[in-house]
């Protein structure tokens, strides 16, 4: 019987590549706050909303209880995007879908504490996703 040997971790390079990589303030980023501001809406950036979660949202609007996700595509597995490096493919397959688990465990956590959760991914019109944060701010702001 073989022991299953674990993927080999990326290279020096990849590695420092990873760790120069924003995981705030990226540019879909940038542009959805932008657009928010422009309409009006104001928010809080990379809150924790409920205690004992470890992990930050990256928009918040704290009174109507809605938490804005911003997703890379790459980072996050996007199933319309779909890319994995061919190099290391298993360690990429296997970092990409903890990835997904832990926005998914986020995302649970976040309703059963009573936020609508509101997930923007990368390639997303900026402008489409402001419209649909903004009716749910203040459509939540009217009641």
């Amino acid at each position: 019987m073989s022991a299953v040997l674990p993927p080999k971790p990326p290279t020096g390079a990849v590695r420092q590549a990873m760790r120069a990589q924003r995981t705030r303030d990226t540019q879909p980023e940038l542009a959805l706050r932008r657009e928010l501001h422009r309409r009006g809406l104001r928010y809080r950036l990379h809150r924790r909303p409920i205690p004992g979660l470890r992990r930050t949202i990256d928009i918040v609007f704290p009174g109507p209880r809605i938490a804005v996700d911003v997703r890379g595509c790459f980072w996050h597995g996007c199933v319309r995007c779909k890319t994995i490096p061919k190099a290391n493919r298993l360690w990429w397959t296997q970092k990409i879908a903890k990835n997904r688990a832990r926005d998914q465990d986020t995302g649970q956590r976040l309703r059963a504490a009573g936020w609508r959760v509101i997930i923007v991914w990368e390639h997303d019109d900026c402008c489409d996703a402001a419209t649909l944060i903004e009716s749910a701010v203040r459509r939540s702001s009217a009641t």
